[in-house]
């Protein structure tokens, strides 16, 4: 038998689907409906819970790879930018810091969506999306992994699925 509203199977006797927590359906036309329901979202049913703690952890990691640069430029400032000619170190550092403050903004960011999703937090969803979509312009990984976010997160379903394991914080 499988749940009319997630598809999750039901184990004889149980009064509540353990997934989504709606009640059982005594007459069994739950066991069609939940058919049905599978056949609409396929075998490759989406966990949500699975795809945000990974995504938690891989936002965390994201973030400790945007400070790479921004650990680089503010070295390479404390060293005078040796590998600089000397006629353009003058200008060099008023271009530089904006760059290096951007990268530590984004990778401050970063370290909030991951921290968001792992505490389940209501607004870690709505964080991850927006970081997601602007992370896109950061090819290879920040493209990956800004698809793979919205890709997980998006959809009504996995929205319904991220309420039930949020908590507020």
């Amino acid at each position: 038998m499988y749940c009319s509203q997630c598809g999750q199977t039901i184990g004889v006797g149980q009064r509540y689907c353990q997934a989504c927590g709606k009640p059982v359906d005594p007459g069994g036309s739950h066991q069609a409906a939940g058919q049905a329901g599978l056949a609409q979202t396929g075998a490759g049913r989406r966990d949500v819970a699975k795809h945000v703690h990974l995504l938690g952890i891989l936002w965390i990691a994201f973030g400790l790879f945007r400070l790479i640069p921004a650990f680089g430029l503010l070295t390479f400032q404390r060293m005078g930018f040796p590998f600089v000619p000397v006629g353009f170190r003058s200008w060099i550092w008023p271009v530089a810091f904006p760059f290096a403050v951007v990268f530590l903004a984004m990778a401050a960011l970063d370290f909030l969506v991951g921290w968001g999703l792992l505490q389940r937090a209501t607004w870690g969803r709505v964080l991850a999306l927006v970081m997601g979509v602007i992370a896109l312009i950061h090819v290879p990984f920040g493209t990956a992994l800004g698809i793979y976010t919205l890709w997980a997160l998006l959809p009504a379903e996995a929205e319904a699925q991220y309420r039930s394991l949020s908590r507020p914080l």
